[in-house]
């Protein structure tokens, strides 16, 4: 394993994050049994960072991560979220907040976390972000309760504001940081470089568009970027390498980003991530695939309130039908 230093906090975190959300059932069934020996062969094989929240599942994620993680609490960085607790329900107040640490400890098994983040900020006003939710972040800080504070979001205009005026320890963004978008560099990352603050990039498969089985039939982006997706899956094949592999690379490489989170609750998916840390990509494939993607590259869509989305965001493509049972988590490889 490769381990980074998690902006200006010391933290040495390694390079592969545990993204606990499919612990919770949140993308489809899942076996429990099989989910406790994914974190255990993690931590066996190096990877320290593990993320989760109250939304994912519900809290079932959180409980589970807790139960699986019993003696084992010392031997990770554990992180965790407030504000987001269902579809529709986001509660950005400081007497929220000071709740949701106390049920999120209890079911976590812990004194502590050491990252605890504002999950989404995008579904709030900023001005409620930087004059209450972050000050009550830093009140528990001073307690003990959590030792890092951050704040996490798909569009970059408001976690760019934030970071700018806010003191956090870490920012996390997801989707704007693979092979299909890299708007982070052009939007987030220069603030995040000049103030030292901790870079994580979660979704690097672009919540399952960059895999073999491609988008799954909920994902927001367009018709057009999966039919490309798949085009540079069969290049990929061709050349002897899978596109979540290449993907994965791809991701790994940006000097800035202390963690590269993927979402998973297998232990081949696991292993999978791990095999990935210190390869390098074909340069030639790279280049191919990056001059494919260009037609489509850098589409983003809005989520949350209007007055946070990015410029030029689309609308979410038209889903035309519910999440059903055999939804599968985005890292599914």
């Amino acid at each position: 394993m490769i381990y980074k230093t998690l902006g200006k906090t010391g933290l040495k975190v390694s390079i592969i994050g545990f993204g606990a959300s499919p612990l919770g059932a949140e993308f489809g069934p899942v076996d429990p049994q099989e989910s406790r020996r994914a974190v255990n062969y993690a931590i066996d094989h190096g990877i320290n960072y593990f993320d989760v929240a109250p939304y994912y599942g519900r809290t079932l994620a959180e409980t589970r991560l807790g139960e699986f993680l019993e003696g084992k609490r010392d031997k990770i960085i554990l992180t965790s979220k407030a504000c987001r607790y269902d579809i529709t329900d986001f509660d950005y107040s400081a007497q929220r907040i000071i709740r949701s640490i106390e049920e999120s400890l209890k079911r976590l098994r812990t004194d502590y976390v050491d990252l605890y983040q504002i999950h989404d900020v995008e579904y709030a006003k900023t001005e409620q972000v930087i004059n209450e939710a972050i000050p009550a972040m830093l009140k528990l800080k001073q307690q003990g309760k959590v030792r890092l504070i951050g704040i996490t979001g798909y569009p970059l205009t408001p976690l760019k504001e934030i970071a700018q005026t806010a003191d956090v320890d870490t920012v996390l963004t997801y989707c704007r940081y693979n092979l299909m978008d890299t708007t982070m560099d052009d939007i987030l990352t220069p603030v995040i470089r000049r103030k030292g603050i901790g870079l994580i990039n979660a979704s690097p498969l672009h919540m399952r568009v960059l895999t073999e089985k491609g988008a799954p039939h909920w994902h927001p982006a367009p018709e057009k970027v999966f039919k490309v997706a798949a085009q540079v899956a069969k290049l990929c094949r061709q050349h002897g390498t899978t596109i979540s592999d290449l993907a994965m690379q791809f991701a790994l490489a940006h000097r800035d980003v202390a963690i590269t989170l993927v979402g998973t609750s297998k232990v081949r998916h696991v292993e999978a991530n791990i095999n990935i840390v210190g390869t390098q990509p074909d340069p030639d494939l790279l280049a191919q695939v990056l001059e494919m993607i260009k037609p489509v590259a850098n589409i983003c869509w809005k989520e949350g309130l209007p007055e946070n989305d990015d410029p030029d965001a689309i609308d979410k493509r038209t889903l035309g039908m519910e999440r059903n049972e055999d939804m599968q988590e985005e890292a599914d490889r």
